[in-house]
């Protein structure tokens, strides 16, 4: 795969983002496992990348002719091998090609930072045995890689097993405090067995993902499928509401794993968080915006969302009480709510779609002239 190189240091403070990092606890990931952007990510101080089925598709496409050409010579290596497996293993050498960039981090913070995460199948979210086998092999796979598994009702028994077999686990598919905080228990219950049995754990670094762009998706497709009328600017405060709150809530309990906020929209996914113990997940695009605007960096993590807008989104949106309030979801309730409900089709659909090009590569169409 691409070689890589060594990551810049320290962050550049005359930035956006470098003051971010300088300013307090808040760290940057990167939200992709392409090299080039990683590298970006890093010279600004970014402490984590993070893939998942979508991202590994883009990454495939970026560079086609190249990817096809290894996974043809996947093909070659290993005859007996099925298209999911070959699949897997192209996501595994795109996600542990970034690995090294991460290293000189993970190593300065004893395992605390400097990870990349690599995910579960999504086709996997009822079946807590196959979360934790495959969750337990990626593990296996590079000492910094911290594992996506979805917080859905086997998702969370699969933390809580996996966290005890020693594996850093990255709570995703998660959209509301209660999946947050039921995340974070069984983290927290895994730690605890292993403590009791005298294993190590002061070198994992779990993190909590709360995807706050998908809460605000979700609340625009029921303005326009209910035709709500609302403060237009009130959506974009939903997932920045839940987070603040999961945040307050991880620090009054005292949580190990981290609180980390995913799917940026717009800047308060960014300037709303500066100052919190907690990371900030964000694509290429958006660290060059942020990086390319006047917005002030200063702490913010602990300034309460406008209490009209949190009355304005409880009363138009049952499904934003459901996110908001700790208790507002059962974990029974995880798999079929909306937002999970449409976040599992997409990761499923583009697994799917690495299938197809798995399959169109080993299986061209004769009747077309190969290009």
């Amino acid at each position: 795969m691409t070689a890589v190189t060594e990551p810049l240091s320290p962050p550049l403070a005359d930035t956006p983002l470098g003051r971010t990092i300088a300013l307090g606890p808040t760290d940057i990931w990167n939200d992709s496992c392409a090299i080039d952007e990683l590298q970006y990510a890093i010279s600004y101080g970014a402490v984590g990348a993070t893939a998942n089925p979508t991202i590994v598709v883009d990454v495939f496409k970026k560079d086609p002719a190249r990817n096809k050409a290894r996974l043809r010579q996947l093909a070659a290596e290993r005859p007996d091998a099925t298209e999911d497996e070959l699949a897997w293993l192209m996501v595994e050498e795109m996600s542990l090609a970034a690995a090294p960039l991460l290293m000189p981090t993970f190593d300065r913070f004893k395992g605390r930072k400097g990870r990349l995460s690599m995910q579960t199948s999504p086709v996997y979210y009822r079946n807590a045995a196959k979360i934790v086998e495959q969750a337990v092999h990626f593990s296996s796979l590079a000492p910094n890689i911290v594992v996506k598994v979805p917080a859905t009702k086997a998702g969370i028994a699969a933390m809580e097993e996996a966290t005890y077999r020693g594996v850093s686990i990255n709570c995703t598919v998660s959209f509301s405090v209660a999946q947050a905080v039921a995340a974070a228990e069984a983290v927290e219950r895994g730690l605890k067995r292993r403590e009791a049995e005298g294993l190590p754990t002061d070198e994992m670094g779990p993190v909590i993902t709360i995807m706050v762009g998908r809460v605000e998706d979700w609340l625009k497709v029921l303005i326009e499928r209910d035709n709500i009328i609302l403060d237009p600017a009130a959506p974009a405060w939903s997932g920045v509401a839940v987070f603040k709150r999961a945040v307050a809530i991880f620090n009054e309990r005292g949580y190990r794993a981290r609180p980390l906020a995913a799917a940026i929209r717009n800047h308060l996914h960014w300037s709303e968080f500066i100052g919190g113990e907690c990371i900030l997940t964000l694509p290429a695009v958006w660290q060059r915006r942020f990086n390319g605007s006047d917005i002030e960096v200063k702490a913010r993590i602990d300034d309460p969302v406008d209490p009209a807008i949190i009355a304005e989104l409880e009363a138009h949106f049952p499904d934003f009480i459901k996110a908001y309030d700790p208790d507002g979801l059962s974990i029974d309730e995880f798999d079929t709510w909306p937002p999970t409900l449409r976040t599992l089709r997409g990761f499923t659909s583009s697994w799917h779609e690495l299938l197809a090009i798995v399959s169109d590569t080993l299986l061209p169409d004769p009747d077309k002239k190969s290009s």
